[in-house]
């Protein structure tokens, strides 16, 4: 037989990945409702009956798309999930997390945008993985003695979630470059990280916004 007729061997994890790497392009230029397995198919490079193959119906394939989003945030903020439970979130280097979170965000745009599609749709955002181990990790860290008292972790959570994902749309539109993406993320690494330790308003000169945010158990 010739080199020309030899069929080329199944890769049937390649392909998922290519339907799902199509499917979030669709999903971040349409959202769910524009998603058509016969346009992702097409998209990926295979036939309308192989992606059926991995993907029985269309809300298969956005509930898979996103769980395989969140996988990918999980890993490049917090690492292999496998191994999660064995940090302690005292000794985690909250710097360097707060890179990892603005260095991914710049550079996987679409990828941020469907996951927050996403989770703003869910009936149930707290079984998404990722905003699981987000918020989760901010609300253990608020119990320690390194956290200033009072902290709503949910609010922050989401604050600081939808700031790295709309800055990273907002920052690429200045950044023609892969050193001007780090120093759009770096940028905004650098002010998250300045609100956490410092905040932006002089206790002393506003005593009744002082008041207000006292804990309720002062």
């Amino acid at each position: 037989m010739s080199e020309a007729r030899k069929r080329r061997p199944r890769d049937p994890e390649a392909t998922r990945e290519a339907i799902l790497e199509a499917a979030r392009t669709r999903l971040a230029a349409d959202g769910p409702e524009g998603l058509s397995l016969s346009e992702v198919a097409h998209l990926a490079g295979v036939n309308r009956g192989t992606a059926y193959q991995h993907f029985e119906t269309r809300e298969k394939l956005i509930k898979a798309t996103a769980e395989w989003v969140s996988d990918k945030l999980f890993r490049a903020v917090f690492g292999d999930p496998e191994t999660i439970g064995e940090r302690r979130v005292e000794q985690v280097d909250i710097a360097e997390m707060t890179d990892r979170l603005a260095n991914f965000a710049m550079d996987n745009p679409e990828l941020c945008r469907v996951w927050l599609l996403q989770v703003l749709s869910s009936e149930d955002p707290w079984s998404d993985p990722f905003w699981k181990e987000y918020a989760g990790s901010q609300t253990r860290f608020a119990k320690t003695d390194l956290a200033q008292p009072g902290v709503d972790t949910e609010v922050l959570s989401v604050i600081m979630l939808a700031g790295a994902f709309l800055w990273s749309a907002w920052g690429r539109t200045h950044a023609a470059s892969e050193d001007e993406r780090r120093r759009q993320a770096r940028r905004f690494a650098q002010e998250c990280l300045r609100i956490s330790m410092y905040g932006s308003l002089r206790a002393e000169r506003f005593p009744e916004i002082a008041e207000r945010l006292k804990p309720a158990d002062d």
